[in-house]
């Protein structure tokens, strides 16, 4: 099957592509610079688009089975430094969140054209979607939260809603940070550990939604395959945990360090020009994937 993807050079978009490409089908990527997209997977085709239109691709999905939206710029900045530093200018915010609702509306007009449309879009959006409620057990149908993150995630989400009116089965991934060992943030919360200087952000008592990367792949190829399946589902993993919970498990590496602790000032924390950092670390929601375990 002709599977098209949005943010396919990204963490799990490259690992998505691999493993369809693996199985046999036509995946083609949408990048909005296919001359330095990097090399992707063997089989995977890279097709060029302006991120906010259906021109140049929108005949592909003519056809096309499957749609995965994972478009969007990153909110986590470029480097440890500013992960952990950065902060969020108004443009960033402006990017960050038009990135999103842009690609959705792309894709609507690309299904509205589509003489044999897609039958599933695949929407990409994050567990910033329910805000920050620290002590609060969160589920899919828990109300969106309030911060900018999850104003965003709404926008997000509500930009490729109108598929529906096509006859396109939707299915939302609300995940939580994808953790890989090479490649994403993981790499970059090792490395103070390796110079003795690691430790939680803040009081480290924060949850913190993850999901291992294998999980987020295969839980997206899974909703791909169950054709019953649409709405809104958590992508993280089990358990309860906070940030302090980050910290390399016992016997699993040996000691670098580990008690340190990084102040997170409370006046950085709010709903302008955070940093990138504090987005994901002081109050994350504490996200159960209530849908998965109930087997719907």
């Amino acid at each position: 099957m002709r599977v098209i993807v949005t943010g396919g050079t990204g963490l799990a978009g490259r690992a998505l592509c691999a493993g369809l490409a693996a199985d046999g089908h036509e995946v083609i990527v949408l990048s909005r610079r296919p001359e330095g997209a990097p090399k992707m997977p063997e089989g995977v085709r890279v097709v060029g688009w302006d991120g906010a239109t259906a021109r140049g691709w929108g005949e592909l999905a003519d056809g096309a089975e499957v749609v995965v939206n994972l478009a969007g710029e990153s909110i986590g900045g470029n480097g440890l430094l500013s992960i952990l530093f950065g902060r969020w200018t108004k443009e960033q915010q402006r990017r960050i969140v038009e990135s999103r609702s842009n690609a959705g509306r792309a894709i609507v007009e690309a299904v509205r054209s589509a003489g044999r449309k897609p039958r599933l879009l695949i929407q990409a959006s994050a567990a910033g979607y329910y805000g920050m409620r620290k002590d609060e057990e969160l589920g899919e149908a828990s109300e969106a939260g309030d911060s900018f993150l999850a104003r965003t995630c709404l926008e997000w989400e509500a930009a490729s809603e109108p598929v529906g009116a096509y006859g396109v089965r939707r299915v939302v991934v609300r995940s939580g940070v994808v953790l890989a060992v090479r490649g994403g943030i993981l790499p970059m919360v090792v490395l103070p550990f390796r110079l003795f200087a690691g430790g939680p952000l803040g009081s480290g008592r924060q949850w913190f939604p993850w999901i291992h990367i294998a999980d987020e792949v295969g839980a997206i190829r899974f909703l791909m395959a169950k054709d019953e399946a649409s709405g809104a589902y958590n992508l993280t993993a089990g358990g309860k945990g906070d940030a302090r919970a980050r910290r390399p498990a016992p016997g699993a590496t040996p000691p670098l360090g580990g008690g340190v602790r990084l102040p997170v000032p409370h006046h950085r924390v709010g709903a302008g020009g955070l940093a990138p950092s504090i987005a994901a670390c002081p109050a994350d929601p504490w996200n159960t994937a209530e849908r998965w375990a109930a087997g719907r």
